[in-house]
């Protein structure tokens, strides 16, 4: 994989381009690919953003996300503009894997693959150029840097401004999370200079909700969480028949996962969701538990230090009892707080 920088002064010559991002994107997700899209429309590109799948109605307001392709339901138009660009920008993800149905097109197009991700261990041998950085808070701060030192600062308009924003305030949980570093405020504070306005960003994307959605989130915390305060931990295991009860859909359980680390002591949480065709998990911590390997070692998955999902075909019940096994089979890194 050739440094990203090699693609510079290649930015004025205008190709073919596709840009794409993991299944189920996330604000960070739909964030940096359209604020790559606005910035690269601006020297004559041909761009096309595609997800692998639908996305939440909270990233719907982003610019641009009215011309995002969703490959699930227009799978040859996508296959298409795979097999004929130039171009393939992959943002936000590290494997081919996370692109769902969308991986065999893209395993198998003869064009340059770029990717620009901050998850841990990629394929570097899937792409032409790239850069992979676990230091960065989000793929949106990568983004901006790779406008910022491509030498491009002045095509930062309006709309690339309002993505990537709107993806590095979510990918740190709106600047609290430990990789909220000093350079994403001074990216932040560039961006409040160029004009940009935040607090309709934040009401977008927090101020949406359903009454449904609210109350589900109640059912959860009242009725599907279990706190393991010998080992500083909180489950919360949600069954298929509470998805269909409360109508949730696509992002409704977006940050759940963040809600019991708000305990005092607790320094695991885990969400277990029974998705039909799979269970879906996600983890998160804090200080130094890593999550990443505890996904990768128990649940088919990874992510971040502090921050990571898994999957697994088993019944929510297994699942559940497989997470319980590994949480007590790491009691001593989990019970060191005293409450």
């Amino acid at each position: 994989m050739q440094k990203i920088e090699n693609l510079f002064e290649q930015l004025t010559s205008p190709k073919k381009v596709v840009i794409t991002m993991h299944q189920k994107p996330d604000g960070d997700a739909m964030g940096s690919t359209l604020g790559l899209y606005h910035f690269l429309l601006q020297f004559g590109h041909k761009v096309t953003v595609i997800s692998p799948t639908n996305w939440a109605s909270f990233i719907g307001w982003m610019p641009g996300v009215d011309k995002v392709l969703d490959y699930e339901r227009q799978t040859d138009a996508g296959n298409e503009l795979i097999k004929n660009a130039d171009w393939i920008f992959c943002l936000d993800f590290n494997t081919l894997s996370r692109t769902k149905r969308m991986e065999e097109a893209l395993e198998n197009a003869l064009n340059e693959r770029i990717l620009i991700d901050h998850h841990q261990e990629p394929q570097v041998d899937k792409f032409a150029y790239g850069i992979s950085n676990t230091a960065k808070s989000s793929t949106c701060e990568m983004v901006y840097d790779f406008i910022i030192d491509s030498g491009n600062a002045n095509k930062i308009s309006t709309e690339v401004a309002q993505c990537l924003y709107a993806g590095v305030m979510t990918d740190t949980g709106s600047f609290r999370f430990p990789g909220t570093t000093a350079s994403v405020h001074r990216m932040v504070a560039h961006l409040k200079d160029l004009g940009l306005v935040h607090a309709p960003i934040h009401e977008a994307l927090f101020d949406n909700g359903s009454e449904a959605r609210l109350r589900f989130i109640g059912n959860v915390l009242l009725n599907r969480m279990e706190v393991f305060y010998e080992y500083n931990t909180a489950l919360i295991s949600i069954p298929q028949q509470d998805l269909i009860k409360f109508d949730v859909k696509t992002g409704d359980t977006e940050g759940l996962v963040n809600y019991p680390l708000s305990i005092v002591g607790i320094k695991l949480a885990a969400i277990i969701i029974d998705r039909g065709e799979e269970r879906k998990c996600s983890f998160r911590s804090k200080g130094e538990f890593d999550v990443n390997t505890f996904a990768r070692t128990y649940f088919n998955g990874g992510g971040h230090f502090n921050a990571a999902g898994g999957a697994t075909n088993d019944t929510l019940e297994k699942a559940v009892d497989d997470f319980k096994t590994a949480m007590m089979n790491h009691k001593k890194e989990l019970s060191t707080y005293t409450f």
